[in-house]
């Protein structure tokens, strides 16, 4: 499981360290990069056999459903097959890094079977509005759903 976050710097040519933790989770050197749906403006990173768990689970849908054309369009279309070079980095495509405002730092999130890439200004609203006591109720109910 990718928990916790790690911040990290992206190099003139747009590469940026997986972290250490996170690399020893990953049983291959290839991760798949495709912009959050919604208006997150951050980049999911699969592990390649999540990243398949989710293709066959996607591939099973009807593709004339209009929400799954647009989970093709914009969410398969857009994503990137990424080698892990021997030194533990990614080489982050440009469209990419553009869309998610990633220049030269990133903050890499844990999410249980995936990862997150934010801009550490964004990162920083983000967990600031997830302690916003206009959300408790709603972290409330999923907490009690959960069990914890």
């Amino acid at each position: 499981m990718f928990l916790g976050n790690f911040e990290h710097t992206i190099d003139v040519k747009g590469r940026t360290s997986v972290p250490a933790d996170y690399r020893k989770l990953l049983s291959e050197d290839r991760i798949v990069v495709t912009p959050a749906p919604g208006d997150d403006r951050c980049l999911h990173v699969y592990p390649l056999n999540a990243w398949q768990d989710f293709a066959t689970k996607l591939a099973q849908r009807s593709s004339s459903e209009p929400g799954v054309r647009q989970i093709y369009r914009t969410y398969v279309a857009q994503a990137a097959a990424i080698e892990i070079d021997k030194l533990g980095r990614i080489l982050l495509p440009p469209k990419l890094r553009q869309w998610a405002g990633l220049e030269k730092d990133v903050v890499w999130v844990g999410q249980l079977n995936r990862m997150e890439l934010w801009e550490p200004e964004r990162w920083e609203q983000v967990e600031l509005a997830a302690n916003d006591p206009v959300h408790q109720g709603d972290v409330d109910r999923v907490k009690i759903e959960l069990g914890l």
